[in-house]
């Protein structure tokens, strides 16, 4: 009896290890997935994802008058009234110019703090010759303008307090700006060394201005709000690096390593990220924009 049984399982253990292979040989195959095409029937069928849309921005131009102010400002804000105007091609990508003139500079609670309870003395003298007149030597902007292309990649629409509903359409743009700028005039410790205790003298020196104008690129981003096919509302911000010196202060060491270097000029500028919030009225020509089917 167990002779028989032992050749009954001699018997079938080359089928069972034959069984085992092919069993992981089809577990190992790789699958193939395989997807079942969604045909829609009824109205739907053959219809666009959207239908009667409107294409604000296609083949037309683009008017705003702007209000523009500066953001994160160290001594000085300036606040600005300025145009944009752009023409796209398509509803995504067009071309754009802006420009900006300074019609305040406020005085940030720092420079307030500096008026009110700065010290000077022998060796600051150069920096802050005067408490008085430091309002007067810190840098600020007068125009800004720039060049951009500008693309529209995203819109939809946007739910006011859920009752309002407004085609909105997100941009970015990116280009070059030049932006008028006043600064402290060029001096050195040398010529207010020549004031001596003189303080109309040392006052003088301080609030001397000199302009200029800075090159560099901009970019940014925005939300357009369409009230209707003619009228809506822009809201954006905008980057401007450039180097300036914002304070009027001594700032830079000489090639010894001495600091300061006892000037004021070109080499105390520094390398700056300059933010401005833009809200502007968008009118679009023509009055009537194309409509898809």
């Amino acid at each position: 009896m167990k002779a028989m049984t032992t050749n009954k399982l001699r018997t079938l253990a080359p089928i069972a290890l034959v069984a085992v292979a092919l069993l992981g040989a089809d577990l190992m195959a790789p699958s193939k997935a395989a997807a079942q095409e969604v045909q829609i029937t009824g109205p739907l069928a053959g219809q666009p994802a959207v239908r009667r849309m409107r294409l604000y921005r296609d083949m037309r131009i683009m008017l705003e008058p702007q209000f523009t102010f500066t953001l994160q400002d160290e001594y000085s804000r300036s606040l600005f009234a300025g145009l944009h105007a752009g023409f796209y091609f398509t509803d995504w990508i067009g071309i754009g110019v802006w420009g900006a003139y300074a019609v305040a500079n406020l005085d940030t609670n720092l420079t307030d703090e500096v008026v009110g309870k700065g010290v000077t003395d022998e060796r600051s003298r150069l920096s802050f010759p005067t408490q008085q007149g430091f309002d007067n030597q810190i840098a600020t902007m007068t125009w800004a303008a720039a060049a951009q292309i500008e693309f529209i990649p995203l819109r939809g629409k946007l739910a006011i307090f859920e009752k309002l509903f407004v085609d909105t359409d997100f941009f970015i743009f990116v280009g070059a700006g030049v932006v008028g700028i006043e600064e402290r005039a060029d001096t050195t410790a040398a010529e207010m060394a020549t004031c001596g205790t003189d303080f109309d003298c040392r006052f003088n020196l301080q609030t001397q201005r000199s302009s200029r104008v800075a090159v560099g690129p901009t970019f940014g981003a925005g939300l357009n709000l369409y009230f209707n096919g003619i009228v809506g509302l822009s809201l954006s911000w905008r980057g401007l690096p450039f180097a300036w010196n914002t304070s009027g202060f001594d700032n830079s060491g000489d090639p010894r390593g001495d600091f300061p270097d006892g000037n004021i000029n070109s080499d105390d500028r520094f390398f700056k990220l300059n933010h401005m919030f833009n809200v502007g009225v968008t009118i679009y020509l023509p009055t009537d924009p194309a409509v898809t089917d």
